[in-house]
């Protein structure tokens, strides 16, 4: 139904405006008596042949929403009624920003793709803090991870401290963390990839990590970008810092074989286009590293299929946004009930 009738509707109009109107929607029915169960008898898949356990925690089920979607954790409860098995909440910044101008957000139907150049566009970290004071630990509770980012005016130079400000608010009411230095949206962001600042800047946050009585995964978002060599580089670091894990893969800035009229827009580019090549990382990484640590799988997972590849390439968990846009929540059940079929 979402495809044939719902998704028509909504592709009329612009996407960031569409975003804000779904967001609307979904808070509206999950308002209504009943329909919070009703949803979940729809799109959830409960089986205990689905949980997982990576970097010491207990995943109901193997399928997240990306970071990107709920950047404000404004939504997370509602999402999490859809079948989702964790929510990844931010970019989040320590300061407010109002992100790139509008225009900044792109359909690429023709290649089943979105270009965005948001610019990490969130309310800070102090108010989703607020937000998800309302997701305390046991039942209910859901699982979250808090990806976080630098404010555009930061120089690099200064960078750590703003992932220290949203690490240290955030530790109390996330489960794990992901540090994002591969927004190709911010100026200069991606240079925090190369070996040296990225070292440092895991390193300085896995020390507060470690000085905690509890200690939370940290894992890395990499950009699909980074060539064989980089690579490699990532993998030493993850080895030398001791961090639970990585992401692959974030938006690429490629924009090889498009066909849609946007494809020229400035932005990362996520969905179908990316379905290739973020597998291609995801067992690079593993294969080296001879699977030293879990990764996240994520880039143009659009269905069941798809997620099966990238967990057979070596991710442990798969992670979908472009894909739960075109192709709706059924995409999560149709991904869990193929795992359960080949089990």
């Amino acid at each position: 139904m979402y495809k044939s009738l719902i998704r028509p509707v909504l592709f009329r109009f612009d996407p960031e405006k569409i975003h804000h109107f779904t967001f609307s929607s979904i808070r509206f029915l999950n308002s209504i008596p009943g329909m919070p169960s009703l949803l979940k008898s729809m799109y959830e898949v409960n089986d205990p042949k689905l949980e997982r356990e990576v970097f010491g925690l207990k995943f109901k089920n193997p399928v997240g929403l990306a970071a990107g979607l709920d950047k404000d954790a404004k939504l997370y409860k509602e999402l999490g009624n859809l079948g989702f098995g964790f929510i990844e909440i931010g970019t989040l910044t320590p300061k407010p920003q109002e992100g790139n101008p509008k225009k900044r957000l792109f359909r690429l139907k023709e290649d089943g793709g979105l270009i965005n150049r948001m610019g990490f566009n969130n309310g800070g970290v102090a108010a989703a803090v607020e937000r998800l004071k309302k997701n305390p630990a046991g039942k209910g509770h859901v699982l979250i991870g808090g990806n976080i980012g630098k404010n555009k005016v930061t120089p690099n130079e200064d960078a750590v401290s703003d992932y220290e400000i949203c690490f240290d608010a955030l530790y109390d009411y996330v489960d794990y963390f992901v540090v994002n230095v591969s927004s190709p949206n911010t100026p200069n962001l991606r240079e925090l990839q190369d070996k040296e600042p990225l070292t440092q800047l895991l390193q300085t946050l896995q020390d507060k990590n470690q000085a905690k009585p509890v200690q939370k995964p940290i894992l890395l978002k990499i950009a699909p970008d980074l060539t064989d060599s980089q690579l490699l580089d990532i993998i030493d670091i993850v080895k030398t810092t001791k961090i639970a894990g990585v992401i692959a893969t974030n938006t690429t800035i490629s924009r090889e074989g498009l066909i849609s009229e946007n494809q020229k827009e400035m932005g990362g580019l996520s969905g179908k286009p990316l379905t290739k090549r973020s597998t291609e990382v995801i067992r690079f990484l593993s294969e080296k590293s001879d699977k030293a640590f879990p990764i996240i799988g994520v880039g143009g997972i659009h269905s069941a299929d798809d997620a099966i590849e990238k967990l057979e390439a070596g991710a442990s968990l798969v992670q979908l946004y472009t894909g739960f846009i075109y192709e709706g929540p059924g995409l999560i059940k149709a991904i869990n009930k193929r795992l359960l079929a080949k089990k």
